[in-house]
This record gives structure tokens, C-alpha cells and sequence, in this order.
């Protein structure tokens, strides 16, 4: 006898056919990792039907998990792959983290907030991803040089300028995605290092919540009407 069709299988299936293939999304890596990873692991009891909607969810402390879409175009362009090692900033719930270890990265990822890295330290321990995920608590602004070189940094906050620290603890070759403008919206920069020499470009216009840190803004004020991806 058949077993029934399990609902949150056939969202993720639905979501990555409309709001990531449609949306010319083409790494069959992501796309994957999208399709693999519970999403509705990711938010809370209260907010889990709308877990594959196409747009950010609250996820406690004043912040989101972004909309799928924006996940799945920062991981894609980052360009990473199985084997190399990540630096996140902004863990948030975890959610990004899990699909860059579904890929097979190794991330080590840094939250400001103590409340949700420890909840998304518990809830990737939970998953299974705990030893592809070392979350840690600090200011992501200045990065973790203890494990610089890395392989490719992604940030998910907005920052006035690329913070330097970032830059130079991305490896030869390796890319940094980060959102970077005014905190009332930022474009996303794909930062890629080539020796000494940095080349940035834009991948268009985004919204995040301020990147809060010494290298980053000074402090977590929004001036009111944020919307948050």
C-alpha cells in the first residue's frame, strides 16, 4: 500500500519549482539543498504554514528567516561546493547554514544575538548538521580570522560599506556576498578576491536588517518602517 504524500515534501517541491527554478535559479546543488532541507524546522510552531511561502517569516528578537528565493541566490552566488569552508554572518535561525552544509560545506557561523545562535545550535544539532555547523556568538562585522582564509563568506545583514576585515579573510579566487547600502535598503555585492585586488558587483537591490558591529553600523536603530528580508 502506498504511503500518503507527506505535505511538507510537496511544498518544498512546489516552492523550489515556482519560486526558485521560475526565477532562473540554476545550480542543481541549490536547488537540492532547497528541496532536502525542512524549512519549517526553521521557524516557529506558530508561522510553520506559511514556512514555504515566498517571502521572510519572524523568527523571535526582531528578526526573519529570509524568503527561499534570496536564500537560494546567495548560496548561488556564492559558488561554494562540497569541502569548503564558509563563513556566515548572521545565523539566525540556522536555515542558511543548513543548506550550505546540505551542499556540503563546512560553516562555521556567527550570531550576535546569544538567544537565537543557542536555539539554532540546538536546532541544527537536532537536524543532524551539527558536525558540518560550529555557530558561535560575537560581532560577525569583524569575521573570524582564526579560520581565514575562507572559502566564501556570506552575510545576512545590511552594512554601510564591504566591512574590511571580510574582505581580507576571503581566500584567492573565493567570493563574499554581502548586502551593502543605507539601512533602508542595500544592494547585494558579490566582492571577489583576486590577489590583492578586490572586484565588486552588484546583483541588484535587497533589504536587510543592519549589520551591528565595530566594522559595521554602530548600532541596531532603524530609523522606523523596516521591512525585512
Amino acid at each position: 500500500m502506498d504511503e500518503a504524500p507527506d505535505p511538507a515534501s510537496e511544498a518544498r517541491a512546489h516552492m523550489v519549482a515556482t519560486q526558485l527554478r521560475a526565477r532562473d535559479i540554476r545550480d542543481e546543488r541549490v536547488l537540492a539543498a532547497m528541496g532536502s532541507v525542512p524549512r519549517e524546522a526553521f521557524v516557529p510552531e506558530g508561522e510553520r504554514g506559511g514556512a514555504y511561502g515566498d517571502g521572510p517569516l519572524p523568527i523571535g528578537g526582531g528578526q526573519t528567516i529570509s524568503q527561499p528565493y534570496i536564500v537560494a541566490r546567495m548560496t548561488e552566488l556564492l559558488g561554494v561546493g562540497s569541502g569548503d569552508r564558509v563563513l556566515e554572518v548572521g545565523t539566525g535561525s540556522g536555515y542558511q547554514a543548513a543548506v550550505l552544509a546540505e551542499i556540503g560545506c563546512r560553516v562555521t557561523s556567527i550570531e550576535r544575538d546569544d538567544g537565537l545562535a543557542a536555539t539554532a545550535r540546538e536546532r541544527l544539532a537536532r537536524l543532524g548538521y551539527d558536525d558540518r555547523v560550529e555557530v558561535r556568538v560575537g560581532d560577525g562585522s569583524l569575521g573570524a580570522p582564526d579560520g581565514a582564509p575562507w572559502d566564501g563568506i556570506v552575510v545576512a545583514a545590511g552594512a554601510p560599506a564591504v566591512p574590511p576585515p571580510l574582505r581580507d579573510q576571503l581566500g584567492e579566487g573565493r567570493r563574499l556576498v554581502i548586502p551593502v547600502g543605507s539601512k533602508r535598503e542595500q544592494r547585494l555585492l558579490v566582492v571577489g578576491r583576486h590577489g590583492n585586488e578586490w572586484r565588486e558587483r552588484s546583483d541588484g537591490p535587497c533589504v536587510f536588517v543592519p549589520l551591528v558591529g565595530a566594522a559595521g553600523w554602530d548600532d541596531g536603530t532603524d530609523g522606523g518602517g523596516w521591512r525585512w528580508i
